[in-house]
């Protein structure tokens, strides 16, 4: 892939990193088990209600935190393994059968690791 086409889908994968980073923050927290996974983290002034009704709002948030968490996570993972791929030189290659990504493929998904017909 010619330098300035990947030097464009890493600007772009960056910029996108940053923001689910942030995102990730706003819901959830680093696993201090494990650095490389998240938690949905409940809220800190939030204190156990005796109301039945709170408490279950209460649960009903973290479950949606930890919903929308899986699902950022997933796309950050899937980022940090094309910058990595980036690195190694085998970006814009298909996991799958090693031909080339189209580049509308990358311009709709810069994260995308398969081509179209090995998409998951």
């Amino acid at each position: 892939m010619e330098k300035d086409r990947l030097k464009k889908f890493k600007k772009v994968l960056e910029e996108e990193l940053s923001l689910l980073k942030n995102e990730l923050n706003s819901v959830g927290r680093i696993n201090p088990d494990n650095p490389k996974d998240w938690e949905a983290e409940p809220d800190e002034e939030s204190v156990p209600s005796a109301d039945p009704t709170d408490y279950a709002d209460e649960i009903e948030e973290f479950e949606g935190n930890t919903a929308i968490l899986r699902e950022l996570e997933i796309r950050y993972n899937n980022i940090k393994k094309a910058l990595k791929n980036m690195e190694k030189g085998t970006y814009g290659v298909c996991d799958v059968c090693g031909k080339e990504i189209p580049e509308a493929r990358l311009t709709a998904n810069p994260a995308a690791d398969t081509c179209i017909e090995h998409t998951k």
